[in-house]
């Protein structure tokens, strides 16, 4: 099953979820507007149904937010209709995708990273697509330290159409996998799952 067909079918779903540790959601959210200026062009990979996006765009002059799922996007469109919100839009593309344009000030990636099929290919093409001096912000779940529990149940709910293929990586891995790329890491911290602010050198 393509990723797209996969949250295609989980995105009615997905859209009425509550979020999982609301504290620490809106602490990280708060730390990713500290570093974002009002003249900034934002993109946001995965974003979902929109919901961050809508939230962290007043603080920029253009947000887009992109994910590979039509039905997603869909969704986050008619939020964006309500919401009335005039400097964000959002797209239908993958993270690996030309079509999601290029000198990005900040290139978000909020629970993304481990659902890539090729994490190095990905952050190097987000690097291309970010500013120099530019920023790479990612909160991503660090599984790989238990493997042994996570690893059998994914194996059987993927077997069923009930989980997308991720990636089971431990945080040294993703923070050196970012530094490889091509970008300093600034801020380190966990909230829930792995926050990382990196700047492209």
């Amino acid at each position: 099953m393509t990723p797209a067909k996969f949250w295609d079918g989980v995105a009615e779903k997905y859209a009425k979820m509550a979020i999982r540790n609301p504290e620490q959601y809106h602490l990280s959210l708060e730390r990713t507007r500290s570093y974002l200026r009002e003249s900034d062009r934002v993109l946001e990979l995965g974003c979902g149904t929109g919901s961050t996006a809508l939230l962290l765009a007043p603080s920029v002059a253009l947000y887009t937010g992109s994910d590979v799922s039509p039905k997603m996007i869909a969704i986050a469109k008619d939020k964006l209709a309500e919401a009335g919100q005039s400097n964000l839009d959002f797209i239908v593309a993958d993270a690996d995708s030309d079509a999601l344009g290029t000198a990005y000030d900040a290139v978000m990636a909020y629970n993304l990273l481990h659902l890539v099929e090729n994490l190095p290919t990905t952050l190097g093409h987000i690097h291309s697509i970010t500013r120099e001096g530019g920023l790479l912000i990612t909160k991503t779940p660090c599984l790989g330290s238990k493997k042994w529990l996570f690893a059998p149940l994914l194996w059987v709910m993927q077997l069923f159409g009930k989980a997308p293929d991720v990636l089971l990586i431990k945080p040294a891995y993703l923070e050196q996998s970012i530094a490889d790329a091509g970008y300093e890491i600034i801020e380190a911290e966990d909230y829930g799952s792995r926050y990382i602010v990196a700047r492209k050198a």
